[in-house]
């Protein structure tokens, strides 16, 4: 099993890499639907575009992954500090709230580019 302090430097080296990942990843799908909506598409021609598209499902996914990674670990980090306990319980309600957002993200993924 894993030291303390090799697992916290772990969690906070894979949430600082998941905020650039989600950095790129929100600078990418605003731009794009800046770009999307400036040239006259609607939301339903937007969403006809990304349908089957292995490109923009690709890009979602990984949008989701680095979601499902960063919030768990910010708010486990936050609530350590408020809580002072029971930290076994705290990884597991955290790795709870990861799968969560990971099956709600995929949901999306798949409602979006789903051919």
């Amino acid at each position: 099993m894993m030291g303390a302090p090799r697992r916290e430097a772990l969690l906070w080296l894979a949430q600082r890499a998941s905020a650039v990942v989600l950095a790129l990843c929100v600078v990418v799908h605003l731009a794009t639907m800046i770009v999307a909506v400036r040239g006259g598409l609607s939301a339903a021609e937007i969403l006809a575009r990304t349908r089957g598209s292995v490109v923009w499902a690709a890009f979602y996914l990984v949008f989701v992954a680095a979601i499902a990674i960063h919030a768990p670990i910010g708010v486990r980090a936050i609530l350590a500090e408020s809580s002072g306990g029971h930290r076994r319980r705290l990884d597991i309600a955290m790795a709870a709230f990861a799968l969560l957002l990971l099956a709600a993200g995929l949901r999306a993924v798949y409602a979006v580019t789903a051919g």
